[in-house]
C-alpha cells in the first residue's frame, strides 16, 4: 500500500461537518466518492479533525491509503476534478511512510475565528463571519484570551455532547486582532474537545462588548460548569486554518 498525505481546503456551508454521518452529506463522503471515482478504490480518508456543520477550512489533511504508486500531480488534479461542483478542493498531495496519521501524528492544529463588527448587515461575508453589531474592545480580548493559555481544565468550554475522555487541555497560543471591521481571533493546540473554540470565541464577545470583565474568562474556567460559558459562537465563523507534524 502507498500513503498520501492530502490538504484540503472547503467552504463548510452544504455540509454536515467533516465526518460521515447519518444525517446529510459530509466532506469525507464526498472526498470518499471522488477518491474511488479517481482510483476505483474503495477508502475512507482519515481527518486529522473533525468540523462541525457549516465550519470551514484552509488546511485540513488527511491521509489515504492505495494499492498502487500515483504521480502527486495526478491526485491532486484527479481528485479536484471529481470534486466539482463541490467547494472542496484537494490544495497539496504529499507522500508519506505508512508511520503517518493525520489524526494521532498531528503535533498542534490552528483555528481562525472571524467576527465582521458593523452594524451593516453582511452581504459577502454572511456565511463566513459572525456579525456582531455592537462595538467590540478587541484589546481587551486580547487581554482576556491570555486566561485561556496553558493547561486547564476546560468544562465550561466543552459541549455537552463532547465524547472526550477529559476536559484536561493545554492551549498554546490564543490572539484577537482587529483588521478595519474585522476581529480575528486565532488559536493553537494540540488538540480541541468538541465546540471549544466557539466557546471560547462567544465568551471573549462578552468581554469585548462589555457585558463581562476581562477577569471573567478566568472566573468561567474556574468554574468548570457549562453554565458558567457565555453564548457559543456560531459555526460560520471558523475556519480550520492548519496542521503542524
Amino acid at each position: 500500500m502507498f500513503r498520501y498525505k492530502i490538504t484540503i481546503e472547503y467552504d463548510g456551508t452544504p455540509y454536515v461537518g467533516w465526518q460521515i454521518q447519518d444525517n446529510g452529506l459530509s466532506v469525507q463522503e464526498v472526498l470518499s466518492t471522488a477518491l474511488k471515482n479517481l482510483t476505483g478504490e474503495e477508502f475512507v480518508p482519515k481527518g486529522s479533525g473533525r468540523t462541525d456543520a457549516g465550519v470551514h477550512a484552509l488546511g485540513q489533511v488527511a491521509h489515504i491509503d492505495l494499492s498502487k504508486e500515483w504521480n502527486l500531480s495526478k491526485i491532486r488534479d484527479g481528485l479536484n476534478y471529481h470534486l466539482r461542483p463541490a467547494p472542496i478542493a484537494i490544495t497539496k498531495a504529499e507522500v508519506v511512510d505508512d508511520e503517518f496519521d493525520a489524526r494521532f501524528s498531528a503535533i498542534r492544529r490552528h483555528y481562525r475565528y472571524v467576527i465582521v463588527n458593523r452594524r451593516a448587515r453582511l452581504t459577502i461575508d454572511r456565511a463566513y463571519a459572525w456579525q456582531v453589531p455592537r462595538p467590540l474592545n478587541h484589546e481587551l480580548m486580547n487581554e482576556a484570551a491570555q486566561s485561556f493559555v496553558g493547561y486547564h481544565d476546560f468544562t465550561t468550554f466543552r459541549s455537552t455532547h463532547c465524547q472526550a475522555k477529559s476536559p484536561l487541555k493545554t492551549i498554546d497560543t490564543v490572539s484577537v486582532l482587529r483588521e478595519g471591521e474585522k476581529v480575528i481571533i486565532e488559536c493553537s493546540a494540540r488538540s480541541f474537545m468538541h465546540n471549544q473554540v466557539r466557546s471560547m470565541v462567544g465568551s471573549l464577545a462578552e468581554v469585548g462588548m462589555g457585558k463581562w470583565p476581562v477577569s471573567g474568562i478566568q472566573f468561567a474556567i474556574d468554574a468548570k460548569d457549562r453554565a458558567a460559558c457565555g453564548p457559543v459562537a456560531p459555526a460560520h465563523g471558523l475556519y480550520f486554518l492548519k496542521v503542524e507534524y
